[in-house]
């Protein structure tokens, strides 16, 4: 018996073999995320003057929603939202 094998493994859809696109999604993921908090943080600072009626703001930040996927020109890109309420 011979441990010689004819089997190729064939490439995943989505699945990364180089180091350039393992870069470009890094990067793309992180301006998501920066552009994402950069939105939220802008919307609760033209909203900082609405209160409620005991005197607390009514627009807050509760942490990131769950971990959800964008399609973008070089794949799919997982990002987390900030929760705003």
């Amino acid at each position: 018996m011979t441990t010689d094998s004819s089997i190729s493994v064939l490439r995943q859809p989505g699945a990364i073999e180089d180091p350039l696109t393992t870069v470009l999604r890094e990067g793309a993921r992180r301006l998501l995320a920066e552009a994402i908090e950069a939105e939220a943080e802008d919307f609760l600072q033209s909203m900082r003057e609405q209160r409620l009626a005991d005197g607390r703001s009514r627009f807050v930040r509760h942490g990131h929603g769950p971990e959800r996927t964008i399609q973008t020109g070089i794949g799919a890109v997982p990002i987390m939202s900030p929760d705003v309420v």
